[in-house]
């Protein structure tokens, strides 16, 4: 595998829309989706976060300002407010926590270094738990990616045992409309 080789990957439960984010709607709108899903699918892992919307929503809120705000730093040119969150190179873990439904696998060579960024791991559970994120842009992480000794399947390995996975975060809708 080679950096060319690299995609990123949505999951989407199967009663869900692909490519949205609860974010973006009107926050008493963005309540009453959450509450409604979360009655609809009451055993599926995915929703427990909006059974308890009221203590997930500005924990969402504040984790996709500093996103945000550290992208922009970074040299990013967000185009949305909330990102659309992806994987990098897919996780078990997720798709078994989305109740195996929707899946969107997009090349990463198709998006601007302009319009994604990565953490590693959950970058709300990262801040949680640790006060902080470690934000990469596009670029930085394929320096991380080359300087590391060892193959890009054990880089991927490796973080998959530190952290599940990579979250990517797209910035840019249009650059993941099929």
């Amino acid at each position: 595998m080679t950096i060319d080789d690299l995609y990123i990957v949505n999951y989407c439960h199967p009663s869900c829309a692909p490519l949205l984010n609860i974010m973006r709607l009107p926050k008493d709108e963005a309540f009453a989706l959450a509450y409604k899903m979360a009655g609809q699918n009451k055993d599926t892992t995915a929703f427990y976060r909006f059974a308890d919307f009221e203590n997930y929503y500005p924990k969402r809120l504040q984790t996709d300002k500093l996103l945000h705000a550290r992208f922009v730093e970074l040299g990013g040119k967000p185009l949305q407010e909330h990102p659309l969150s992806f994987v990098l190179q897919g996780s078990a873990y997720l798709n078994d926590w989305f109740d195996n439904g929707i899946v969107t696998k997009i090349p990463l060579n198709r998006i601007s270094s302009n319009h994604i960024s990565f953490t590693y791991g959950d970058s709300m559970a990262s801040l949680e738990k640790h006060g902080e994120f470690t934000m990469l842009t596009k670029d930085m992480l394929f320096k991380v990616m080359s300087n590391y000794d060892g193959t890009l399947e054990e880089f991927m390995t490796n973080i998959e045992k530190q952290y599940h996975y990579i979250e990517v975060q797209v910035w840019d809708d249009e650059c993941v409309r099929i």
